[in-house]
């Protein structure tokens, strides 16, 4: 299938997952449920917007494999996996913060960040009424625009984004990282979802990102934004974005925020 039949897909499906999720909101949120530690929640929205994106799916791509965030991997026949965040920026969700979004992508290979090839994806943010896309040679977009990350920059003027993780071991070095980072960029900024992150820096809204911890489904989608931005996304040590960190960005922004990060023993 071509790429543009499946950003297709990818656009729709997540539109009416934005929809469905921004109508529960309205209606009012619970914590239905916690996963890694207390402070990391689920909520029955973002298991009713993953059982309607995974339904969808399922009918107009019945043999490709699905990666959810709340309902687990199952292989397909294709060769193609969806990777979906049902709504990404849970807590935001529950406190009524804008910063929340369905992230939709569809891969080639396996469920792995670091060997799948990113086909197209989709992050529809409903509350920011903004809907970001992108397809592998066919470029970024937010709505009709096309996006270029920001030309770069000195780390000292660069604006960053990072996000923390939910496991207190992690946040505390995490923590430990960030303090002399501070006085090594121009700020810090965290939204509290990484696909909205690495959306704005798609956007030349950031002039970097990095994170740690971060699952296959929360950057699936924006590391392609990314990408056909003309940033790169890598990992630390790796050339590849890995579980242990990504960062992205343009490509000498990410060399001078990795090599201070190495520094401070990120």
């Amino acid at each position: 299938m071509a790429h543009d039949e499946l950003l297709d897909i990818a656009r729709a499906v997540a539109e009416e997952a934005g929809a469905l999720a921004a109508r529960l909101r309205r209606e009012g949120v619970e914590v239905q449920a916690t996963k890694s530690s207390p402070i990391d929640i689920v909520t029955a929205a973002d298991r009713a917007t993953e059982d309607l994106i995974r339904g969808r799916l399922a009918e107009l791509r019945p043999h490709d494999g699905f990666l959810g965030e709340e309902s687990g991997a199952e292989r397909g026949t294709s060769g193609l996996t969806w990777v979906v965040d049902p709504i990404d920026g849970t807590v935001n969700y529950l406190y009524g913060l804008p910063n929340w979004s369905v992230s939709i992508a569809v891969v080639e290979g396996d469920p792995d960040p670091g060997s799948w090839t990113a086909l197209a994806g989709a992050v529809d943010a409903p509350a920011l009424g903004e809907l970001y896309t992108a397809s592998a040679g066919g470029g970024a977009h937010l709505g009709d625009r096309e996006l270029r990350v920001r030309e770069p920059v000195p780390l000292d003027r660069a604006l960053v984004a990072t996000g923390f993780h939910y496991t207190q071991g992690i946040r505390t070095n995490q923590a430990r990282v960030a303090q002399p980072l501070l006085a090594r960029v121009r700020d810090l900024r965290r939204a509290g979802g990484a696909a909205i992150d690495l959306a704005y820096l798609a956007a030349g809204r950031l002039d970097a990102y990095f994170e740690q911890g971060l699952n296959p489904w929360d950057q699936a989608a924006g590391a392609l934004l990314v990408q056909e931005a003309g940033g790169v996304v890598r990992g630390l040590e790796e050339d590849a974005p890995t579980n242990r960190m990504v960062l992205a960005g343009h490509g000498e922004v990410v060399a001078e925020l990795r090599s201070v990060l190495l520094e401070l023993g990120a």
